[in-house]
């Protein structure tokens, strides 16, 4: 595919950007641009009206209901797309009529004929596509990545990757309804295997090459449409790896604990992400923990920003899009990376799907949770 002619971005200010939806996610990589040198963020939209009044607490000058009305009214060189995933594609053809680069959260779509036609429609309007695949990003991992490259365990036959969260639902007693759209398979295109399994799919792949999944299993811990358990079997032809995934959103986080594990058995040794933990991150990470409890008391804005371990990969992640944007260079990690990952998922829950139908244990029940569909309608979701 020919990359997509990003000349138009020359004026020597700063780039300018708009953010689509501000709720958690929406609010790191507000304030993630915020902190960036060259890049001004210049409105965000929302349909919470609490979510405005966070984005204009943290310094937007100008906010909107709708995002559409955002990229109508506004003049920006890039938007976020930090929008549930049934909203993805809309808000992508909205800036490709804008003629508006685009930063979007994970997954992309939620199918691969979903990212298709989007895609489609990007490389039509020649804007850019980038995805926020962070975990390539962190440190650990880049540490595994290197130590890997280095050949310091020589040739790996095993790898296995362990990602794991506490979910839409959160840790009980709850104090607030969770978000309707991440337990609707319809809007959010799965469950955990989206949720989770994406980021694991993309950073296996940037350490192996491509992969062949040949086994995979989903299970619910919970009365919902969507996974909250996969585990996937998979390998890596070019390396000659064999590579077990499991995500799952049932274990209640502790933060600031590391919720996921790579391990890379090799010949010579192993390689853990465990060993290139930063020194000061259990300490850094109490520390703004305790920050933001304290400013529950003083009606202070919390710290979105810290701790800085899981959070400066969102940084580092959007600032390599945006210096891609700025040099007319397509985005490191773009969104055929995305469509790829979504790709993969979908696989995976066609052998899952093949395997509980020989087993004889589908349900009604589990055939709605096997997987994006083709087309996709706008669900009713409250955000």
């Amino acid at each position: 595919m020919t990359p997509p002619l990003l000349n138009r971005w020359t004026d020597s200010s700063a780039l300018s950007l708009g953010i689509l939806g501000v709720g958690n996610i929406g609010m790191v990589h507000l304030k993630s641009a915020a902190a960036m040198p060259s890049v001004e963020v210049v409105a965000a939209a929302d349909a919470v009206p609490g979510n405005r009044e966070r984005a204009e607490r943290a310094g937007v000058s100008r906010t909107y209901d709708d995002y559409t009305t955002l990229l109508s009214a506004e003049d920006v060189d890039a938007a976020v797309v930090a929008l549930p995933p049934f909203l993805h594609a809309d808000a992508v053809e909205r800036a490709a009529e804008a003629g508006v680069d685009v930063f979007v959260e994970k997954p992309l779509a939620r199918s691969t004929d979903e990212a298709d036609r989007l895609l489609e429609t990007a490389r039509e309007a020649d804007i850019a596509v980038g995805v926020d695949h962070t975990l390539r990003y962190q440190p650990d991992m880049q540490g595994v990545k290197a130590a890997y490259d280095e050949g310091s365990v020589g040739h790996v036959p095993y790898a296995s990757i362990t990602r794991l969260n506490d979910g839409p639902l959160g840790r009980p007693p709850a104090e607030d309804a969770p978000a309707s759209w991440p337990l609707d398979a319809d809007a959010a295109g799965g469950g955990s295997l989206f949720e989770l399994g994406v980021h694991c799919f993309d950073v296996l792949e940037w350490l192996f090459g491509d992969l062949e999944v040949r086994d995979a299993s989903m299970g619910r811990s919970l009365e919902t449409d969507v996974e909250d358990a996969a585990t996937v079997l998979m390998a890596a032809p070019e390396t000659g790896t064999t590579i077990t995934l499991h995500c799952g959103s049932y274990q209640w986080e502790q933060l600031p604990e590391v919720n996921t594990r790579l391990r890379l058995e090799g010949v010579t040794g192993t390689i853990s992400n465990d060993d290139y933990l930063p020194a000061n991150f259990y300490a850094d990470a109490a520390k703004s923990a305790l920050s933001n409890v304290a400013s529950r008391f003083t009606s202070d804005e919390p710290d979105v920003f810290g701790p800085t371990f899981y959070l400066q990969a969102h940084y580092d992640a959007l600032a390599d899009f945006c210096e891609a944007i700025r040099e007319g260079e397509r985005p490191p990690v773009d969104g055929e990376v995305g469509r790829r990952t979504l790709a993969l998922a979908e696989r995976a829950y066609e052998l899952a799907a093949e395997a509980d139908e020989t087993d004889g244990t589908a349900d009604d029940a589990d055939s709605e949770t096997g997987g994006p569909a083709d087309d996709r309608g706008t669900p009713e979701v409250t955000r």
